[in-house]
């Protein structure tokens, strides 16, 4: 349905606002359902209620329409509460809440499935997740700064470690995502950063 002027309801194609947030949910949508692989600019056209050209427009192939549908989806919250441990517990707890109720769940597992043999897929979708991490290394930044964590830290390597226990989870145990292993693998992980022993 399209509005006239005067606010009349008309049978026809959404304008192009309306158009491009109903290709990018149904791009989300199929990939839930279908997965990347299966995913056609031909099934989008036709869950979007739009005309191939009308994507072609937009997207020169089904690659850059996916990323940009994928960036739409939850990433890390930043929090600032004054404690690392707590910016770090806040935004893991938010982000698998997010993660379990989106369609987050079934597209992050498909496209970095796919990334590893699609080096096209790769070039556009890693800056996508490297920008939506950036509140995880601002939070160690900060920590860095208050003196709670190691000057010499390397950033870079301990987001890897914090997080790497959410990708074991959902990549090699199949498992459901529980806020509840936050608390432990933060602290875990802040302790070997900190270079103490578990408890100290």
């Amino acid at each position: 349905m399209s509005t006239t002027e005067n606010g009349q309801q008309t049978a026809g194609r959404p304008r192009s606002g309306e158009a491009h947030q109903a290709i990018l949910d149904a791009t989300l949508e199929l990939l839930v359902e279908v997965g990347f692989s299966a995913l056609t600019v031909e099934g989008v056209a036709g869950r979007a209620g739009v005309g191939k050209a009308t994507i072609y427009r937009r997207w020169p192939s089904k690659l850059p329409l996916v990323v940009e549908a994928f960036g739409q989806l939850p990433g890390f919250e930043d929090f600032d509460t004054g404690s690392v441990a707590d910016d770090l517990k806040r935004m893991l707890k938010g982000y698998i809440e997010a993660f379990n109720a989106t369609p987050l769940a079934s597209v992050l597992p498909s496209l970095a499935g796919e990334r590893a043999h699609n080096p096209e897929l790769s070039e556009l979708f890693d800056p996508v997740t490297r920008r939506r991490s950036l509140p995880l290394r601002r939070a160690l930044e900060r920590g860095i700064k208050r003196g709670e964590l190691p000057g010499e830290l390397d950033v870079e390597l301990a987001s890897d470690l914090i997080v790497g226990p959410i990708a074991v989870a959902l990549f090699y145990r199949g498992a459901k995502l529980n806020p509840r292993m936050v608390g432990p693998m933060v602290d875990l992980a802040l302790s070997g950063l900190r270079n103490e022993s578990p408890g100290e």
